[in-house]
C-alpha cells in the first residue's frame, strides 16, 4: 500500500530520498531521542490518525489507539529495519495492526457480552423464597458489619467488595501490612460471632 506524505507542502513519491528522513528520525529514537521522536510525532500524527479514523470511525477509541501506537514506535523502534521497509510504510503498519486489533477486541468484548445476556435471558429466575433469604442474609450481613470497628469494617469492605489485596489495604489506609491482617482476622472472627 503506498502511504501519501508532504513535507514542506510537497507530495513526496514512496521511494523518494525525502522518504529517508522518517527513517532517520527512527533510528534517533531506536537510541531514545526525545527531540527525534517529537519531530516524528509531529510529522506522521496527522495521517496516522486518519488511518485509524478510517478502520475504527470512533474518534475516541482513534485516540487511545494512536497513543498505543507511538508508545509502541518508542519502545520498538531498535527493530526497525530500514534496509527491508520504508521508515513512514513501518509506522503505518503498526498503525493499521493496531487499529485492526481493537476491533477485534471489541468484537470479541461485545460477542462475550451477548453470550453473558443470553445465559441471563434463558436461566429460570431465582425462587421468591430464595430471593427473600437472599435480602434477609444481606441484611444480616450489612448490620454485622455495622457493628464492627470502623478500621476492621474498612479493611473487611476494601478487600470483600473493593477486591484489594491486604498489601493495596495497608497502603491505601496508610496502615502497616500487619495491621491490616490483624483487622482482618479479628473483624472476620466478630463477623462470624455476629451472623451465628
Amino acid at each position: 500500500m503506498l502511504w501519501e506524505m508532504v513535507i514542506d507542502g510537497v507530495d513526496v513519491p514512496e521511494d523518494s530520498p525525502a522518504r529517508d528522513h522518517v527513517a532517520e528520525l527512527l533510528g534517533r529514537i531506536a537510541v531514545r531521542d526525545e527531540g527525534s521522536f517529537a519531530q516524528l510525532y509531529d510529522l506522521l500524527s496527522a495521517p496516522v490518525f486518519g488511518l485509524i479514523l478510517r478502520v475504527l470511525v470512533n474518534r475516541a477509541q482513534c485516540e487511545e489507539v494512536l497513543q498505543e501506537v507511538f508508545l509502541e514506535i518508542w519502545q520498538s523502534a531498535a527493530s526497525f529495519a530500514p534496509n527491508k521497509v520504508q521508515g513512514r510504510t513501518w509506522v503505518m503498519t503498526i498503525a493499521h495492526r493496531r487499529a485492526v486489533d481493537r476491533v477485534r477486541w471489541a468484537q470479541s468484548s461485545a460477542d462475550r457480552d451477548e453470550r453473558a445476556g443470553l445465559r441471563e435471558l434463558h436461566s429460570p429466575p431465582a425462587a421468591v423464597d430464595e430471593q427473600v433469604e437472599l435480602r434477609i442474609e444481606s441484611r444480616r450481613v450489612a448490620r454485622a458489619l455495622d457493628a464492627l470497628p470502623d478500621a476492621q469494617r474498612e479493611a473487611l469492605t476494601l478487600a470483600s467488595f473493593g477486591g484489594y489485596s491486604q498489601s493495596e489495604i495497608a497502603v491505601l489506609t496508610g496502615a502497616t501490612l500487619g495491621t491490616i491482617k490483624t483487622r482482618m482476622r479479628d473483624g472476620l472472627s466478630r463477623l462470624r460471632n455476629e451472623m451465628g
